[in-house]
C-alpha cells in the first residue's frame, strides 16, 4: 500500500487575465482527478493535495491535462513539497533587502538552463534584481512591480519556458501553514 505524498500545486493563469474559477469548483477538480484531502489557499491557484504517486512531472502533467479539459485553457501546474516550500521561503538571495522592495518567487518546471539563467540574470535594471536557486527565482524590485519593465511575457522568454509568480508573502504563509 503506497504511503500519500503531499503537494502543493502552484497553477498558473487562475484567476488572472480574464479567467475566474471558484475555489470550491477547484477543489473538486482536484476532488474528480483522485486526489485527496484537497484544500485551496486564497484564490490565486494554490492547491495543497494528497497523491499516492511520487512521480512529480506525471502528476503536473495529469492535472495540467484535466484542468484545460475542465476550463478550456492551459493551466501550468508547479508542484512542491511542503519541505520544498519552506525552504524557499526560507531563502534569503537578497540581504540588503529593505522596506518597501517588493520580493516575488517565480516557479518553474526545472532548474533554468545556464543559457536561461544568463537570459534571466540580463534583464536586471536599477530597480530589479533576479536570483535563480534550484527551480525557483527571485525577483527583487525597488518599485512595485506593476511600475517595472519586466513582464511576465519578458521572463519567460528568458527562461524558456513557463512560470508562475507568487509574492514572498504568500509563499511564507503557505509554507507557515503546511509546512
Amino acid at each position: 500500500m503506497s504511503i500519500p505524498v503531499r503537494y502543493i500545486a502552484l497553477l498558473r493563469a487562475i484567476n488572472v487575465g480574464g479567467h475566474t474559477v471558484k475555489m470550491e469548483q477547484l477543489r473538486g477538480l482536484f476532488a474528480d482527478i483522485g486526489f485527496a484531502n484537497v484544500e485551496t489557499f486564497i484564490a490565486s491557484g494554490n492547491v495543497i493535495f494528497d497523491a499516492l504517486s511520487a512521480d512529480e512531472a506525471a502528476l503536473a502533467t495529469q492535472i495540467e491535462h484535466s484542468l484545460a479539459q475542465a476550463l478550456g485553457y492551459a493551466v501550468a501546474t508547479f508542484l512542491r513539497t511542503p519541505a520544498e516550500l519552506v525552504a524557499v521561503a526560507q531563502g534569503q538571495p537578497f540581504a540588503d533587502t529593505v522596506e518597501g522592495q517588493t520580493l516575488h518567487v517565480g516557479f518553474l518546471a526545472r532548474p533554468p538552463s545556464e543559457k536561461a539563467a544568463r537570459h534571466l540574470l540580463a534583464l536586471t535594471t536599477p530597480n530589479d534584481d533576479f536570483a535563480i536557486t534550484g527551480r525557483e527565482f527571485f525577483w527583487r524590485s525597488r518599485t512595485r512591480m506593476s511600475d517595472s519593465l519586466i513582464t511576465g511575457a519578458k521572463l519567460e522568454k528568458a527562461l524558456e519556458m513557463p512560470t508562475t509568480m507568487r509574492s514572498i508573502t504568500t509563499v511564507r504563509r503557505l509554507a507557515a501553514k503546511y509546512g
